[in-house]
């Protein structure tokens, strides 16, 4: 399999390794110093293309591969507001799509255990929820993908929760939470690649749920699996479609 790496920053090279490693050839390798080499025609020398950019990237480089009919693994987040969009303009010329704000497995094996614990919850009223994400500081979004991708698995499966609201460490306070409100804490520390926590809190005691990465590796790997799953296949998918989780 041929790649295109767009945004070759540190995540875009450890991506690189385990494509390399998995017998696969990166043939174009686009970072804020070659930009002039991201055209269609290098693009067309690709079976699939992995951006990991930044959120005011995303669209545009997700509309080229589209115009060079190449299919993309989209890991970027913050772009999320051009979703249906997006969506729409994959339908409507026939192209490929697979984006997720997780790769990692282990994080998506997280999403599911915390959709079926919210659905338990529902039985257990005393318990109030939240969501805690912790990343490095060059983190450019918040809350992360992976944080609202937690919050709305909750809001999906919990019935007292219907919208979530964000707090940034050192930024202004939100108003006081509603009932129906999921608060996401988020902060950012030196060097941690993604910790994120659920809790369940009541008067006795609290229930929590937690995944740690100890690198970007996870993340990585789980692109390039993503790249592979792709392969052969049309249409508009999430990171979800390649696992089959049974409740």
């Amino acid at each position: 399999m041929k790649i295109a790496l767009l945004g070759y920053g540190k995540m875009g090279q450890i991506i690189e390794r385990f494509a390399t490693e998995r017998g696969h050839e990166v043939v174009l390798k686009i970072g804020v110093e070659n930009l002039q080499d991201f055209t269609v025609a290098n693009l067309k020398k690709a079976n699939v293309a992995i951006d990991f950019s930044a959120p005011d990237a995303a669209v545009d480089n997700i509309s080229k591969c589209f115009e060079a009919n190449v299919p993309v693994v989209v890991g970027t987040t913050g772009w999320y507001g051009e979703l249906q969009r997006i969506k729409n303009d994959c339908a409507a010329g026939n192209n490929t799509l697979l984006y997720g704000s997780n790769f990692s497995i282990g994080v998506n094996i997280f999403f599911h255990l915390n959709k079926v614990l919210a659905k338990l919850m529902n039985n257990y009223p005393a318990y109030d929820v939240q969501v805690e994400e912790i990343h490095h500081t060059q983190k450019l979004d918040a809350p992360s993908g992976t944080a609202m991708t937690i919050a709305e698995g909750i809001i999906e499966q919990l019935d007292g929760k219907t919208e979530w609201v964000n707090e940034l460490e050192g930024a202004a306070m939100p108003e006081k939470l509603k009932a129906n409100q999921l608060l996401i804490e988020s902060l950012r520390i030196e060097n941690v690649p993604g910790t994120h926590t659920v809790v369940y809190s009541s008067e006795v005691d609290d229930i929590e749920i937690k995944h740690t990465a100890h690198s970007r590796a996870g993340f990585a790997l789980g692109a390039v699996v993503a790249a592979e799953w792709l392969q052969d296949k049309r249409g508009f998918y999430s990171i979800a479609d390649i696992f089959n989780f049974k409740d």
